[in-house]
């Protein structure tokens, strides 16, 4: 008799299970056990950033080697009296959350060991050793630390394609797509992590731009638009190019630095943006400009085009 379509699926997700386990096992006992016990020495590279390269993989080569895997060769030993897998991967979705940290670490990880590879002989060499080892299969470090970046989509796949194969009055169904969603859920936080990651480093990247000014560094802004503007000087009708850096809850009316060190800009001014009218001025001398008024003045900018001008408009 043939498999049923979901029991072979099962097997494959417990089989790959295993393989990865396996990898986690060569990321935290012999990657990160090794380095640190030659950090310990004081030689290769600060304890510190073997910790910051590994994050929390610890964690998550316990939760898997210990406790997921376990659970399911039992499921699969058990799969003709009992054949569901359901109940135990939303037993192992909540879990799935401590990948937020190891994902958003990620890229940090991978600089750091570029940069400590380049600092320090020792350390370079003892990952080249590691490498040279038959359970590595001619792998690189950083290749088998993209393999839990992977995992939780790999899941989300095979839970897919696990639902879509059972029976109709299977008694897992009610399970399985509990799980599928739980883990679906999960994905979503653990993208939603990187990109919260990326608008911190970016926002960032603006403030120290800026001169790192007390009052304006607060990461719960949002950057939404920058750019160069003119400023028109209605006493003289001339104007003189300044820069603005738009925010939710800000307008920063800057003018650039002539020698930039350490900042780009210089604020000159920070407008509210409650309360703040924008409206088109109709300038034969001067096209393309509109008026901002906030409580603390008012400002007649100049755009270069009249699409960048209803861009800050709107």
């Amino acid at each position: 008799m043939q498999e049923p379509e979901e029991k072979k699926i099962a097997l494959e997700l417990l089989e790959t299970e295993q393989a990865y386990v396996n990898r986690l096992h060569l990321l935290d006992q012999v990657f990160y056990t090794e380095l640190m016990k030659e950090a310990k020495t004081g030689k290769t590279v600060p304890e510190e950033v073997v910790k910051m390269i590994f994050s929390n993989i610890s964690s998550i080569y316990q939760f898997h080697a210990e406790f997921f895997l376990p659970e399911l060769q039992k499921r699969m030993e058990d799969w003709d009296c009992n054949p569901r897998i359901g109940d135990v991967i939303q037993k192992l979705a909540p879990f799935l959350k401590m990948y937020g940290e190891y994902v958003k670490n990620f890229d940090k990880a991978v600089e750091l060991i570029t940069a400590w590879s380049e600092k320090s002989a020792p350390f370079q060499e003892l990952i080249a050793d590691i490498q040279k080892r038959k359970v590595c299969a001619n792998l690189t470090l950083q290749h088998h630390m993209l393999e839990p970046v992977q995992r939780i989509p790999r899941y989300e796949l095979l839970l897919k394609d696990y639902v879509r194969k059972l029976p109709p009055h299977s008694p897992d169904r009610g399970d399985a797509e509990k799980a599928l969603e739980m883990i679906f859920m999960v994905a979503k936080h653990s993208n939603a992590a990187i990109a919260e990651m990326e608008r911190l480093q970016n926002l960032w990247v603006v403030y120290q731009r800026l001169g790192l000014e007390d009052d304006i560094v607060d990461p719960s802004n949002e950057l939404i638009k920058e750019g160069p503007i003119q400023k028109i000087s209605t006493r003289n009708n001339s104007t003189s190019e300044k820069y603005l850096f738009l925010f939710n809850n800000m307008l920063l009316y800057c003018v650039p630095k002539v020698i930039q060190v350490g900042a780009e800009f210089q604020v000159h001014l920070r407008m509210d943006v409650e309360g703040m009218k924008v409206r088109e001025l109709k300038d034969t001398e001067f096209p393309h400009t509109f008026l901002v008024s906030a409580k603390q003045r008012s400002l007649e900018l100049q755009a270069r085009s009249e699409e960048e001008m209803n861009a800050w408009i709107k």
